[in-house]
């Protein structure tokens, strides 16, 4: 076990999301505020790389494109270190707040869409063998966090749907309905077919929850029309087939990298709420996270 592993920069907080915490080049540990424990995540896309800029985005130099070759030999060594670590070692008492000390996921998320991966397949498979290893299987979920752009590849749907078989979940970004097939929140070309067609292909294969990052833009929170056509999307998806389990509604917690970022302000608590109870009358369940 390596020292540094030990021996992380900072006790873990849920402010403090940084990938190279351990000296690791795959593998971060996280306080999760959604998790409500510690987070295992693995991190696909070191080279900060993604096909979305999301304004609200905390990853430092992030850049258009995709996830890098990966040494898989590297990833799964350092995924064992921390699950060891995190099971037979110290380093819960050490670094976790005393109400988080459990661990409660493995998580697919990183600097950028782990689905660009073209290994992504593979990866699923080593998460799958160090949780039967340790004995996590069935135990700890397995969460995917993606904006499910590429859902539509049928590699990307057999290793979502393996995900469904080592309890996994997916939680897709829905942050707001797409403008005249532009969203200015993900600052990508999208359209609500693409939406529509890509959640339902993450809801039958495996558990789904829709992620919601809701804040302020220059002081204004979305307009009335805008939540109107978030929520009629969702409807509209839901009557086609969709099947999502739930919305994981939340804030801002950490401040953007994105040159937005002096744009943006927390939304008010009451305005969430309202919206949560919004959600609600779809039939969906809501997690809020302030």
């Amino acid at each position: 076990m390596s020292e540094s592993l030990l021996k992380p920069v900072v006790p873990l907080a849920v402010t403090d999301h940084r990938r190279d915490i351990l000296g690791f080049r795959y593998i971060y540990p996280v306080v999760s505020r959604r998790a409500g424990g510690v987070s295992v995540g693995v991190n696909l896309n070191p080279n900060n790389a993604c096909n979305w800029r999301c304004i609200y985005c905390q990853v430092p130099e992030l850049v258009r494109g995709n996830a890098p070759v990966l040494d898989l030999a590297l990833l799964e060594r350092e995924l064992a270190a921390m699950l060891d670590e995190l099971i037979h070692g110290s380093f819960m008492a050490d670094n976790v707040p005393l109400e988080a000390r459990r661990i409660n996921d493995i998580a697919l998320s990183g600097n950028g869409e782990p689905t660009s991966s073209r290994q992504f397949g593979e990866v699923i498979e080593i998460v799958g063998r160090q949780l039967q290893r340790t004995g996590l299987l069935g135990q700890l979920k397995f969460v995917l966090i993606t904006n499910g752009s590429q859902l539509y590849k049928p590699a990307v749907q057999a290793a979502v749907a393996r995900m469904g078989e080592l309890n996994g979940e997916v939680w897709f970004k829905y942050d707001r309905a797409p403008s005249a097939g532009y969203s200015e929140v993900n600052q990508v070309a999208l359209t609500a077919a693409q939406i529509k067609r890509h959640l339902r292909a993450a809801t039958e294969r495996c558990p789904t929850w829709l992620q919601t990052c809701m804040f302020a833009l220059d002081g204004r929170v979305p307009t009335d029309a805008e939540i109107a056509a978030w929520l009629d999307l969702l409807g509209e998806a839901m009557a086609e087939g969709a099947k999502p389990a739930g919305v994981l509604l939340y804030g801002l917690a950490r401040e953007s990298t994105q040159p937005e970022a002096p744009r943006l302000s927390r939304a008010p608590e009451v305005w969430m709420r309202e919206l949560a109870a919004r959600i609600e009358t779809l039939g969906l369940p809501v997690k809020l996270s302030l």
